[in-house]
């Protein structure tokens, strides 16, 4: 204890403690180093006008949140998917597999910075890969990557929909799978919040009158509601949580489960939900999407990365033993067969652990897109970006609610990871 004690005290104070003192600063109207700058309290009124109508500001942050999206969403399935197929061409036991191998895992030793440097030569429009047609004697290409201001936009206002409609399909492909497994009660205990969203999604359309002009949305999925609608996510999700626990007998989970589900639930039926803020969305806005600026961030993070997820995914295939894959060629699989149905499903915790580590990765990029298009380029702003403006232009506190924000975004990617590693840990 006493040889650990010197980091437990560091880590309290130069991580945790930190922690705290931006959760405080984001409380107050801190402008920073300014000539006699004042920290008066105001609550959570910074959080409030960054995901409500904040001027210049909140518009901003909205497409930071999209641009983080998108690029998490692409940028783990091109390190996933070129990973895996590097380390299966590794896997053929070729010739100069330990060359081949290093220079697959090299971009690992660069930083983001230097690789955004490199990758913002490369995408020069007047040279780089643009200049590449001109080696054969074409003319050179003309596609803008860095300074693209071309995106396939969306109706943000539909968001809401779209998030509850894709839940709702991913729980009635859940819903027959249980059933097509003849796990009946697992089939139920999913398909009562199934049953519930269907229903509200079916009284959604019948409260709609698309004749009204002033409508941004479909009837009950509006914005200005939105904390509501996840209040109610929460307590349903602790219920179903206690409710599990006490399926598997787990009498620990289910009272530390049981506790706060009672209290949340009390809050709830006793008018919680009628005191939280409604959000105001200003009906007039910038169209928002996939930014064709973006696809030059995601070339150069997952060439930087996918030699990591190469290097996992190869361990993982050397440790599947030779007789496995032997009988699976008997029973009649041909080689692609044997990586997709008997390796790539072998691989899923590796898949796991890949996606997360580089999910945390992604949610908090900063060093690669400053190098690369530096901090105002608007299309490609992110969370992270925007924290640096805000500490630049002395809005402190805004941009330490920023920094909380995406604090409780990547925390929501590694909490469950850890809690599944350490409770995997104790019974093993």
């Amino acid at each position: 204890m006493l040889t650990i004690l010197p980091s437990v005290i560091l880590l309290g104070i130069f991580v945790y403690g930190f922690i705290g003192e931006t959760v405080y600063w984001s409380l107050t109207s801190w402008r920073g180093v300014e000539l006699n700058p004042t920290k008066a309290y105001i609550g959570i009124q910074n959080y409030k006008d960054l995901f409500t109508a904040f001027g210049s500001i909140e518009p901003k942050f909205r497409l930071g949140i999209v641009n983080t999206f998108f690029f998490t969403a692409f940028f783990l399935a091109g390190c996933l998917t070129l990973g895996f197929l590097l380390a299966v061409l590794l896997d053929q036991n070729i010739k100069g597999e330990g060359v081949f191998r290093t220079i697959f895992l090299f971009p690992m030793a660069l930083s983001f910075a230097v690789t955004g440097t490199i990758w913002r030569w490369l995408f020069n429009p007047n040279g780089g890969i643009n200049a590449l047609p001109t080696v054969v004697g074409a003319d050179p290409f003309t596609f803008k990557w860095l300074n693209n201001r071309n995106a396939f936009t969306f109706n943000w206002h539909e968001v809401p929909w779209l998030i509850t409609a894709l839940i709702a399909l991913g729980l009635l492909v859940y819903f027959v799978m249980q059933i097509s497994r003849r796990n009946y009660l697992k089939a139920i205990f999913f398909g009562v919040p199934m049953a519930l969203i269907f229903a509200w999604i079916a009284a959604d359309f019948a409260t709609w009158d698309p004749a009204r002009k002033d409508e941004l949305m479909h009837g009950l999925f509006q914005w200005s509601t939105m904390l509501e609608v996840i209040a109610a996510i929460v307590v349903i999700l602790f219920c179903l949580g206690t409710i599990q626990a006490l399926w598997h007998g787990s009498r620990r989970s289910a009272i530390w489960m049981g506790i706060p589900t009672v209290l949340l639930i009390l809050w709830y039926f006793t008018g919680g939900p009628d005191r939280l803020p409604q959000l105001d969305i200003p009906a007039a806005e910038s169209p928002y999407g996939f930014n064709m600026a973006l696809i030059a961030l995601i070339v150069a993070a997952v060439w930087q990365l996918s030699g990591y997820t190469m290097a996992m995914y190869l361990a993982g295939i050397r440790g599947v033993s030779d007789e496995l894959r032997e009988a699976a060629r008997v029973d009649g699989c041909n080689e692609i067969q044997v990586y997709t149905k008997i390796v790539l499903p072998l691989l899923r915790p590796i898949t796991l652990s890949a996606a997360i580590v580089l999910g945390h990765i992604s949610l908090k990029i900063f060093d690669l897109i400053f190098a690369m298009v530096g901090p105002d380029f608007l299309p490609t702003t992110v969370p992270g970006v925007q924290v640096y403006s805000m500490f630049r232009s002395n809005e402190f506190a805004k941009g330490s609610a920023i920094a909380i924000v995406l604090l409780v975004m990547v925390a929501i990617i590694i909490i469950p990871y850890l809690a599944t590693q350490l409770r995997g840990e104790h019974e093993v």
